[in-house]
This record gives structure tokens, sequence and C-alpha cells, in this order.
């Protein structure tokens, strides 16, 4: 019965083919947004360090409570998570 099972999955198994692939109908639309949107990652990500090194600076100057070396850390943070979230993305897609 074992046997009768393996053999008619095998040959079921062996009938599928193996399908060709084939581009999604939007799919220059969708990688085009997707690039868009890389670029404003990395654009808010060197903002958002400039802006905590400046802020960082402005608060050693001034005397005032340092704040903003939080700031720079969690746009540290937020950068390597925006770059593992697109290297993970490339080796799922396999691109």
């Amino acid at each position: 019965m074992v046997l009768a099972a393996h053999e008619m999955y095998t040959t079921v198994l062996a009938q599928v083919g193996n399908p060709t692939p084939e581009t999604p109908p939007a799919a220059d639309k969708l990688l085009k947004m997707v690039r868009y949107f890389t670029w404003f990652v990395l654009l808010s990500g060197v903002t958002a360090v400039t802006y905590g090194g400046g802020r960082f600076a402005w608060e050693k100057w001034s005397g005032g409570g340092l704040e903003s070396p939080k700031m720079v850390a969690g746009a540290m943070i937020g950068g390597g998570v925006a770059t593992s979230a697109g290297t993970i993305m490339n080796a799922v897609i396999g691109s």
C-alpha cells in the first residue's frame, strides 16, 4: 500500500511542468517607486545625521542639556535597519 502511494505521487509530481518566470504587469512602475523610496530613505538618513550633529554642536556650544546624541544614535540605528532591510529584500528577491 505504501509502495502504491509512493508510485502514485511520483507519477503525479513528474507531470508538473516547470513554469517560466514572467514579470508582473506593473513591475516597472513598482521598481521605479522602490527606487524613489530608497533615495528618500537615504536622503532622510543623511539629513537626520546632519541635523543631529549640528544640534549636538549647538548644545555643546551653548551649554544646554545633551539630547542630540540620542538623535544621532537613533538616526544611525534607523539607517542600519533601512540598509539591512534592503539587503534582506535583495536576498529574498534574488537579484
